[in-house]
């Protein structure tokens, strides 16, 4: 199942470059703490957790065990029932936005356009995988999961008032199909969705009996209005849903756009009659009455911006910042409050580091990615530019359940040795380990060990420069960003490929040329964010399939082709228990790490800044800090401000 789409993290966008922020974002949300539509949180589940219900109608889904709310639930216990409506946040963007219309993929879209469309399904933040209706009232998966059919909720409508129907659902589908590379893949086992009763929708898949997560997946997409997208202008022209816009849309949402700056502004505003107030899923959400949105292309910019309260919410991604930067007057006597967050860590598993273009021939060889891998003194870029703030990043799935340890044992190691396609021999015999540095004696003996293998792919040092032998060329390497403040790391980090004779430099262009390069795959390195489900599935052919590695737009940035990668993405897909599950994702894992595709980086809890507005109930879910969504304007905090 998806998680976080691989492109976001927050509104700041992450100045450290954590992130490859993507337009998909204006789908997506806040990171996970955005509890928005489009954005299942996926988690933990036990191996004894009951099979996955089918055949009869249910308020709520959840793959291999009960959902926590019983159909008569009133509301999530997270939220505050009663809390106030009012208020607002200004938050920034990293990039300009030049579209409002979320499916083509030419055009950057601004964050939170989700907020104004709704979805089947919506995810609870306090259990490890559950979804219940919101569009929907009911579902139900027919008994060898060959179909799905959900039925839509009479009242549901659009801001025009006119109801949502399974003409627009089907319609939706369509579309999303079409234009979205990403969700082709994703729904690729999905061959129909046709309107099978008054307010029934029924989607039916490819396979029978293996793929037990097409009937829960299909209930995330944003549902779109067909009736307005096939209508015309102000002007009399016709709309074309293939084509970029800032035509103010029509959607169905708890929000919708009261004003807009082609680059400059976007403003929300809550929709006081959604049809969906009252619904279990809604109450206790949705509080504030608008929410701006702001670019700023520098980070620093947008700190500065955030000290001056032009800003209210700060997502800090850069550790000097957060440990030495609150030092100003607001923060000192309390205006300005600082949470850390590890509910990020819980929800999901990410892997963030330096990603290669594997379709560049300079990266074909894995002793030569490796090579870079030694380079990296992690140890001592922690301890000199980001204050011991972080750890390394050792899985692909964090330090949830689904990361893999040691040697493979027991079901993995079945799997693993089943593969038609063998994976590198090496992880039977011992686990994968990341290079340590972080003293002068381990870094030369780091260094020494990346040069052998360089030697071995045919690369060797002439006149202090690294060659490839057999051309005759440098090995000259561009590493590609739209984040200026990135350039001090990628310092740290040229130092030691200098020394090794690798021509390195770093490269910074607008956000929408980043990411029309990185649509075309134009480029040698980046820093590389993957955000991954607890309940992995179909989305790993997008991530990481062959067929996906060479269609533009699609989510194998890295391009990779591996006929055991691929394997291993059908045995998660087919897994009937939780337990085969794990094991074919450990697996994976162990693949992916093992072939050295990216260099691992590091990570950390969420750091957000606020001004002392906003409240939420004690505890918050625990696999989301729900701004924000379920956080409400505090007007007697918003009085004792002084600012």
């Amino acid at each position: 199942m998806k998680g976080q789409h691989p492109v976001t993290m927050g509104p700041t966008g992450g100045a450290s470059g954590r992130l490859i922020l993507r337009r998909r974002e204006a789908l997506i949300g806040i990171g996970a703490g955005a509890a928005l539509p489009f954005l299942p949180v996926r988690g933990l589940l036990t191996t004894k957790a009951r099979a996955l219900q089918t055949g009869r109608w249910l308020h709520g889904l959840s793959l291999f065990g009960d959902v926590k709310y019983r159909r008569d639930f009133k509301h999530f216990d997270y939220v505050n029932p009663d809390a106030p409506k009012g208020g607002r946040v200004c938050m920034s963007m990293p990039y300009v936005f030049d579209s409002l219309n979320p499916v083509p993929l030419r055009g950057d879209t601004p964050p939170l356009l989700g907020l104004m469309y709704n979805t089947l399904l919506t995810s609870s933040l306090d259990e490890p995988y559950s979804s219940y209706g919101l569009l929907a009232s009911a579902v139900r998966i027919a008994d060898d999961l060959s179909r799905v059919t959900y039925r839509l909720r009479p009242r549901a409508a659009w801001h025009d008032g006119r109801p949502i129907t399974p003409d627009d659902v089907v319609w939706s589908f369509e579309t999303w199909k079409t234009f979205s590379p990403y969700l082709k893949s994703y729904y690729r086992n999905v061959t129909r969705a046709l309107r099978s009763a008054e307010h029934d929708v029924t989607f039916s898949f490819a396979q029978t009996g293996n793929n037990r997560e097409l009937g829960v997946i299909v209930g995330e997409f944003p549902i779109l209005p067909r009736h307005w997208w096939q209508g015309t202008d102000a002007d009399g022209k016709k709309r074309d849903i293939a084509k970029t816009t800032l035509e103010v849309p029509l959607g169905s949402g708890p929000y919708r756009i009261k004003q807009v700056t082609a680059g400059r502004k976007i403003i929300y505003e809550r929709v006081p009659d959604y049809w969906g107030r009252d619904l279990p899923v809604s109450l206790g959400r949705h509080n504030l009455n608008e929410i701006h949105f702001i670019p700023y292309g520098d980070r620093t910019v947008s700190f500065q911006a955030f000290k001056a309260g032009e800003l209210d919410y700060f997502r800090d991604a850069t550790a000097k910042n957060w440990v030495t930067g609150y030092d100003f007057p607001a923060a000192k006597r309390g205006d300005v409050v600082k949470h850390e967050f590890s509910q990020s860590l819980k929800a999901t598993g990410e892997m963030y580091g330096w990603g290669f273009n594997l379709r560049r021939e300079k990266f074909s060889d894995r002793r030569v990615r490796r090579a870079f891998n030694l380079a990296y003194d992690f140890e001592g870029d922690n301890r000199t530019l980001m204050y011991n703030v972080y750890h390394r990043i050792k899985s692909y799935w964090g330090e949830t359940e689904l990361a893999s340890h040691g040697v493979p044992q027991g079901l993995e190691l079945e799997i693993l040795k089943s593969l038609k396609n063998p994976a590198p021999k090496e992880l039977f015999a011992k686990p994968y380990e990341l290079p340590v540095s972080g003293t002068p004696v381990r870094i030369r003996r780091n260094l020494r060990e990346a040069t052998r293998l360089l030697r071995e792919a045919g690369l060797e040092i002439e006149n202090d420069t690294l060659v490839n032998m057999a051309s005759s060329t440098p090995f000259r390497v561009e590493m590609l960003s739209y984040q200026p403040a990135m350039e001090v790391l990628n310092n740290f980090y040229k130092k030691s490929l200098t020394r090794l004779g690798i021509e390195f430099s770093f490269r910074v262009v607008d956000s929408a040329q980043y990411f029309e390069r990185l649509r075309t795959f134009d480029f040698d390195m980046i820093a590389f964010t993957q955000v991954q489900s607890l309940s992995p599935g179909n989305e790993q052919r997008g991530f990481w399939g062959s067929q996906a590695a060479d269609r533009p737009g699609s989510d194998n940035i890295l391009g990779i082709k591996n006929p055991a990668v691929d394997e291993l993405i059908d045995r998660i897909i087919a897994a009937k228990t939780r337990a085969e599950l794990v094991a074919a994702t450990h697996a994976l894992d162990r693949v992916l790490l093992w072939n050295e595709y990216v260099v691992p980086r590091y990570t950390a809890p969420t750091h957000i800044a606020l001004w002392n507005r906003y409240s939420y109930l004690e505890p918050l879910p625990e696999y989301s800090d729900g701004f924000p969504s379920i956080w409400w304007w505090d007007e007697k905090k918003a009085r004792a401000i002084k600012g």
